[in-house]
């Protein structure tokens, strides 16, 4: 390890290769709400948060396991939970007068038509003013789940109307 008294020693969170400051900075600036989604190998998470200089607050959180309340009997990280998922989330925002925010994505790499882009467009569905590409959204095919098997178009599209109408 280096020694000196020109050595830096970098910030706990980026040691770890958790945190990217120089990107979380940029969507700071923008002065609105972060959609932060963080995708696990057990669910999907989604959160609205607003900037404090004490410490962010979390203004609204939705969690694919909410879905299972719901009705939902899949699992709970494939590309219909991410959509449901956002779309839970974006209503529960929406409620509480959230209009637009940035979508933080973390360390994930923006692959195209990804569970993370499936969120956004659950966001977006939502209500939410998201600045972002539409080239990057998956099909709607794949978001109702047509490539996992049959039934799954209905089952998503019954969850859908229960979250919009609730």
């Amino acid at each position: 390890m280096a020694t000196g008294p020109r050595y830096h020693v970098p910030f706990r969170r980026r040691r770890e290769g958790k945190t990217d400051y120089r990107y979380r900075l940029r969507l700071l600036k923008s002065g609105l709400p972060r959609a932060v989604v963080r995708v696990t190998n057990r669910k999907v998470i989604v959160q609205i948060i607003e900037y404090h200089p004490e410490g962010d607050r979390v203004l609204a959180t939705a969690l694919s396991s909410d879905l299972v309340k719901l009705g939902w009997k899949r699992s709970l990280k494939n590309l219909p939970a991410a959509y449901l998922t956002g779309l839970l989330a974006g209503k529960k925002a929406v409620e509480k007068g959230v209009e637009k925010a940035v979508l933080d994505i973390g360390l994930h790499v923006p692959v195209k038509g990804s569970r993370v882009f499936a969120t956004l467009k659950g966001l977006l569905d939502a209500g939410l003013e998201i600045p972002h590409g539409e080239e990057k959204l998956p099909d709607e095919e794949r978001l109702f789940g047509a490539h996992i098997g049959d039934g799954v178009a209905e089952e998503v599209k019954a969850i859908k109307e229960s979250i919009i109408g609730s």
